[in-house]
């Protein structure tokens, strides 16, 4: 009998696990995404785009941290299609990453599931097409990914939140841009900049005297650096890229491409409207495109010349860099400070120097890291790795440094690295441009900026208390900037960068994160649906 009792208490605590266990599963979103072509007048001509549900740009995304979107994209193009999202770190989940070398595109006429969890984030993101050169046609959105509720956020709720996508855009369509480099030839310069897909006074945001509001604000571009601001208004940094930082004021904000900033506006002003303006950053021709900023009962349209902002100083825009801090009392995506992460007082393990150039391979202009022009396999790298295919790639096939030499090579780079180590990650500009580095799957520290030569004496300058965690830094030209970064997610992640033009013609690179653990605790198995090409058609997937 009392055998009897203690299983019945038994299976008692084991069905209350379970229902507990059912009852604290995080929440799912679903959203269904038809991609279809269709025409656009983002500067007055007739372009084809590439829309999302008939939008350009795309649907909005807005998720809660660790909440799971299962996004269901339908590719009714009439060639291959990926999506990647852009700050989202897909923990221990590379196959959700929508880059060449962890997926085979979505054919057209067929589907993908992602299923896309967004554990321990917080912040402003975006999605955008990752193959050919489809983001110069669209599909791109915004992603907003907001604290649970019981996580202090350190500023009181705004009266309204709004995203703009910004960046630079061309006339001529996707495919004779990638015609251009395919033929060995260069991106000419843009022919303007868009807010939301429009021009010059394309869309209006409204706002009431005396409220506070939220702008955040991501460079969608192709090519170059902007700079934001709002006449007559300052701009109360609050979040960049999921950190939450110091709350310092700017008049304007240099965005490089694919950041993304969160910034405070309130309506200070007298009644009426006043210019939104964006502008491109160290080009010697300056485009400028403008929205409005609408006063609730304003009869005043916007007046007077638009506000000039910085253009060719670099120096402005290195000091404007430096004074961007984490907030160390803050909470993140959890209840405890940022600042309780010590991440100065971690040794790296291993420095890495990736250095980029511009080499002529084989008569035809191609982009470089550490002197290989990456080249994409016909299998993604990731089942290639995961199904053991001897022959997509090895380990090591680009160096830690750059070799100093002129004979750039093309080849499909590969870097090593092990699980749970916490690294030094150098980026070295020797180039007259600014470059704009991207590591997908990571949050880094952005230790410290410096002109000329990176050597081991540059330590002396890092800031290794409070400066700020994000995925997208920028280099200035002639100059370097370092990272520390703790490599806690195990996967195939894409280092590129977000010069479109670059990163098509070779400048990126994929760092495998490797454990011989099989554990998923660790990492996921292939997800059930993936798609399989090239090499890895035909394999067996196992049920996830």
């Amino acid at each position: 009998m009392r055998s009897c009792s203690l299983l019945h208490s038994t299976l008692l605590l084991l069905v209350a696990f379970f229902l507990a266990a059912v009852h604290c599963e995080d929440p799912y979103r679903y959203l269904t995404w038809k991609v279809t072509y269709g025409d656009i007048y983002p500067l007055g001509v007739k372009q084809e785009g590439i829309l999302i549900n008939g939008q350009f740009p795309g649907p909005q995304i807005d998720a809660v941290t660790n909440e799971n979107l299962i996004i269901n994209v339908y590719n009714y193009l009439r060639e291959p299609f990926l999506i990647s999202w852009n700050g989202l770190q897909h923990r221990r989940n590379s196959w959700q990453d929508g880059v060449s070398g962890t997926n085979c595109p979505i054919p057209p006429g067929r589907n993908l599931t992602y299923a896309i969890q967004v554990k321990d984030q917080i912040g402003s993101y975006f999605y955008f097409p990752s193959l050919a050169m489809h983001k110069a046609a669209g599909a791109f959105g915004g992603i907003r990914i907001w604290s649970r509720p019981l996580i202090p956020v350190p500023f009181p709720p705004p009266a309204g939140d709004f995203t703009i996508l910004a960046g630079d855009w061309f006339k001529l369509g996707h495919r004779r841009l990638r015609r251009l480099l395919d033929n060995g030839h260069s991106l000419p310069f843009p022919d303007g900049l868009l807010i939301n897909g429009r021009g010059w006074n394309g869309n209006t945001f409204t706002v009431d005297q005396g409220k506070t509001y939220r702008f955040r604000i991501s460079n969608v571009g192709l090519t170059t650096s902007i700079n934001f601001r709002i006449q007559g208004h300052n701009l109360k940094l609050v979040e960049v890229e999921g950190s939450h930082t110091l709350q310092n004021t700017y008049s304007s904000l240099d965005i490089h491409l694919g950041q993304s900033y969160s910034v405070l506006v309130t309506a200070d002003q007298p009644v009426k409207d006043y210019y939104i303006v964006v502008s491109t950053r160290f080009t010697t021709r300056i485009l400028t495109t403008t929205s409005v900023l609408h006063y609730s009962y304003s009869r005043t349209g916007v007046s007077g010349p638009v506000p000039a902002g910085p253009t060719l100083d670099v120096t402005s825009s290195v000091f404007q860099a430096r004074t961007i801090r984490w907030n160390l009392t803050a909470s993140g995506p959890r209840p405890n400070p940022q600042g309780s992460y010590h991440y100065g007082l971690i040794n790296p393990s291993r420095t890495i120097m990736l250095a980029n150039s511009a080499p002529y391979i084989n008569g035809k202009q191609r982009y470089a890291v550490n002197g290989v022009s990456y080249v994409a396999p016909d299998t993604p790298l990731k089942l290639a790795d995961y199904f053991n295919i001897q022959g997509v790639f090895y380990v090591g096939s680009i160096p830690t440094y750059p070799n100093g030499g002129n004979n750039a090579y093309l080849q499909t780079s590969v870097m090593g690295a092990n699980f749970h180590d916490f690294v030094e990650i150098v980026f070295q500009n020797w180039e007259n441009s600014v470059q704009s580095w991207h590591i997908d799957g990571y949050s880094f520290f952005v230790v410290g900026f410096g002109s000329g030569q990176w050597t081991a004496d540059s330590r002396v300058h890092y800031n290794l208390r409070d400066t700020v965690a994000r995925c997208t830094t920028q280099v200035y030209p002639k100059s370097w900037t370092a990272i520390y970064m703790a490599l806690d997610n195990v996967g195939m992640w894409n280092i590129r960068s977000e010069n479109w033009e670059r990163q098509y013609l070779g400048q990126q690179l994929y760092m495998r994160v490797y454990t011989p653990s099989k554990s998923w605790r660790d990492e996921y198995p292939v997800p059930k649906n993936a798609l399989l090409c090239g090499r890895a058609s035909g394999r067996r997937t196992r049920p996830f």
